[in-house]
């Protein structure tokens, strides 16, 4: 199959498998994508589980509360479904749809230097968080960093004044003792 990744570093996580649904072999899906039946709209998926790969087509897919169902080709019992439980769902980078400018998704963030107004390196986002309000970027502490605290910081725009993914940094309006 052409979907194959060449490498671990080609996929993006963009949700997991975490539990089963019924008898016939459908699986519970928790979506990272926004909104989360975008997830759906990728026929052949990446399983990824403690170094196992395992590549998986999707059938069919449907929205059930805040969690998709999911009908995978050749999985057709409850006990098949569940030893897909805590897999996760990748797809290839170049598969996902090109953002306009500004915007990002999560994994190219991640890892960048957070530097602030006075040019202090604050640390390292390590990941971010949905909180419903807006999205919290987890900076953590890193080589030469101001200090060795973790901060959250909002990912809004008063907050982000600017990101330079080929430089690998983000300015950031915030005060370093906050």
């Amino acid at each position: 199959m052409s979907e194959t990744p060449t490498s671990v570093d080609d996929l993006v996580v963009i949700g997991k498998i975490v539990s089963v649904h019924g008898v016939r072999g459908e699986v519970k899906v928790y979506s990272f994508t926004d909104p989360i039946d975008n997830l759906l709209s990728y026929r052949h998926w990446t399983l990824r589980r403690d170094g196992e790969i395992r590549q998986v087509e999707l059938l069919k897919g449907r929205s059930q509360n805040k969690v998709l169902v999911a009908k995978l080709k050749g999985l057709d019992d409850r006990d098949q479904a569940r030893t897909l439980a805590g897999f996760e769902i990748c797809v290839l980078r170049s598969l996902l749809p090109q953002l306009t400018d500004g915007d990002y998704y999560w994994f190219q963030l991640e890892g960048l230097k957070v530097i602030d107004q006075a040019g202090q390196l604050l640390g390292r986002i390590d990941h971010l968080l949905e909180t419903g309000a807006n999205d919290v970027m987890v900076v953590k502490p890193c080589t030469d960093s101001l200090d060795d605290r973790e901060r959250l910081l909002p990912y809004t725009a008063q907050c982000v004044l600017s990101v330079d993914l080929a430089a690998g940094e983000m300015q950031v309006d915030w005060d370093a003792d906050f």
